[in-house]
């Protein structure tokens, strides 16, 4: 079956169960009372969003996992295997396609257990720090393990091709995963802004797969778009549910699944410039107030809220931001394009 048939019906389908979804586990969240704790450090006018529920992430879950099983399904009985394509090691791609799924969702699980403890606790502390990065080290170690033996140990760089990184692969990809993840999840601060952004980096890297070859990424990268589409007519401002850790923690294990399952995990920094730039901001953040003795670089970071506090409206920030991202996604393209063995 013709590969933008299928792309259609994984962004619709994912669109269509993200959006309906809303209606049941928004209602069903509120009568649990699984409501946001919002922190006291936060910008003030945050408080008018205590009580909204949290946990919404559930909604593009299991719309990208609702749009993948229908188009893989319909790939399957027109007797098409859109997950390997073209590829001359269609078994190597198949694993770096299900392991990334397996390691996002198990990054999901992880959200969800923090997002849980918090609302039992009715405050916004879940695990800890030790325990959340613990999980987090045996999902990003066991997904590195698959691509190990699927003998996937090397980038792809534009103009130079393939380069082995032999053990250097697991210092890499350790910091790329646990880097990532985080970053995404800092960015999820404000209405719309992490779903949005993550929507530029999805259209930015289905291109890119295309280029590649890799078809069955590109169907991922259009079952998330849908999806986030649909979660987004519920968390655009005033947002009437948030993602929580189980939504950011899966979008940031999506987002490293995706870039790995391209051969080009590096892509990151120009596809998800703005989740660098939130990260980095927390990091300079602390650094700069432990070296001053107290003193502050940013009125509050991650950046997003330094921008709150300078004056900017939430949706402004979306908008800004969600540009940015978009432009460091064509860099991406116009690099990957050009970039490519003649």
């Amino acid at each position: 079956m013709n590969e933008w048939i299928l792309f259609a019906i994984a962004a619709v389908v994912g669109f269509a169960v993200a959006f309906g979804l809303g209606y049941v586990v928004i209602p069903y969240l509120h009568k649990l009372h699984f409501g946001q704790t919002i922190l006291d450090i936060g910008p003030s006018w945050h408080k008018n969003k205590q009580g909204t529920p949290t946990m919404g992430g559930v909604l593009f879950i299991f719309g990208t996992a609702a749009a993948l099983i229908v188009s893989l399904l319909t790939d399957f009985f027109s007797k098409g295997d859109i997950i390997a394509g073209n590829s001359a090691s269609p078994d190597t791609v198949k694993a770096k396609f299900w392991s990334g799924i397996a390691m996002a969702l198990c990054f999901g699980m992880i959200g969800f257990l923090d997002d849980y403890i918090k609302v039992k606790r009715k405050e916004n502390k879940g695990l800890s720090i030790k325990q959340k990065t613990a999980l987090e080290i045996i999902v990003m170690c066991a997904y590195l393990a698959s691509l190990r033996m699927a003998g996937a140990t090397y980038i792809y760089f534009p103009f130079f091709g393939n380069v082995e990184l032999k053990f250097f692969f697991w210092i890499f990809g350790a910091v790329c995963i646990y880097c990532t993840v985080n970053a995404v999840n800092f960015t999820d601060g404000i209405d719309g802004l992490c779903g949005s952004v993550t929507e530029t980096f999805a259209v930015s890297a289905l291109i890119i797969a295309l280029l590649r070859g890799y078809f069955g990424t590109s169907l991922l990268c259009a079952a998330m778009f849908g999806s986030i589409a649909g979660y987004l007519i519920w968390n655009w401002h005033p947002a009437k549910v948030f993602m929580g850790d189980v939504g950011s923690l899966f979008l940031g294990g999506i987002v490293v699944a995706v870039s790995y399952s391209i051969d080009m995990p590096w892509i990151i920094i120009l596809s998800g410039i703005i989740y660098v730039i939130e990260f980095l901001s927390d990091v300079i953040q602390i650094v700069y107030f432990k070296a001053t003795h107290g003193k502050r670089l940013f009125k509050m970071a991650p950046i997003h809220h330094h921008f709150e506090k300078c004056g900017w409206s939430e949706k402004k920030i979306v908008y800004i931001f969600t540009a940015i991202n978009a432009l460091g996604g064509l860099a991406a393209v116009l690099l990957t394009y050009f970039g490519q063995p003649k």
